[in-house]
């Protein structure tokens, strides 16, 4: 099924997981999106293929020695890597009336039922993943019509839509688009009043607050 994104994964992100360099939450990120969207799976798909062609091409001779272990190593590596690209590359078939993707169901261990809300004011309520350190992911559930408090950023923060759809300064993100903010975008992003909106964001820096109640609780929520 073709799926109609607009807001995608720039070739900088989708290289970086393919030569597996993302950290864990940001590595969940790719896959989720990938596994909805065509268009960045085949990109993805361009670029394994082409670090496999180099690694066809290198010198055997130039080659460094490796440890008699190493294959093990890497096998053993590859087992333990929940975002790995499995997953994203082969997404499975969502059950009916599924709402996360296949990376996600997988963390959380089942689809919204599984998840354990933790409330953060105004309605809206967060799921904080366990995932490896250098970024956080959560699950965001804001209600239809809700504002989120103005707020910039001291890193990258990338919001995926699951369900729902929200808008801010810079455009319209429905299911599966990306939205990816840097230290230089300040945005109010703004539920659409159709439906209560879900996003996954992951986060690699806090979130820099406009306003004074935001951040005093900023510490509390991990945001």
């Amino acid at each position: 099924m073709t799926n109609e994104i607009r807001h995608h994964l720039t070739d900088a992100i989708l290289m970086a997981y393919a030569a597996g360099s993302l950290n864990e939450a940001f590595s969940l990120m790719v896959a989720t999106h990938v596994s909805l969207c065509d268009e960045c799976r085949a990109r993805l798909e361009s670029y394994d293929a082409l670090g496999g062609a180099l690694l066809d091409g290198i010198d055997a001779d130039a080659q460094a020695p490796v440890a008699e272990d190493s294959l093990a190593a890497t096998l053993a590596r590859i087992a333990a890597s929940d975002a790995g690209e499995t997953a994203a590359m082969r997404p499975a078939p969502a059950p009916r009336g599924s709402v996360l993707p296949a990376p996600l169901r997988d963390y959380v261990g089942g689809d919204l039922e599984a998840i354990r809300w933790r409330p953060v004011g105004m309605g809206v309520k967060q799921a904080i993943l366990k995932t490896g350190p250098g970024a956080t992911a959560r699950l965001l559930f804001i209600p239809a019509g809700t504002a989120m408090p103005d707020h910039g950023h001291h890193g990258t923060e990338m919001t995926m839509v699951l369900q729902g759809a929200f808008s801010d300064e810079d455009d319209h993100f429905a299911r599966g688009d990306v939205e990816i903010a840097d230290e230089e975008m300040q945005h109010t992003p703004v539920a659409d009043i159709s439906e209560d909106c879900i996003c996954l964001a992951v986060t690699d820096a806090s979130l820099r607050f406009t306003s004074l109640l935001p951040r005093l609780a900023q510490p509390f929520l991990r945001i």
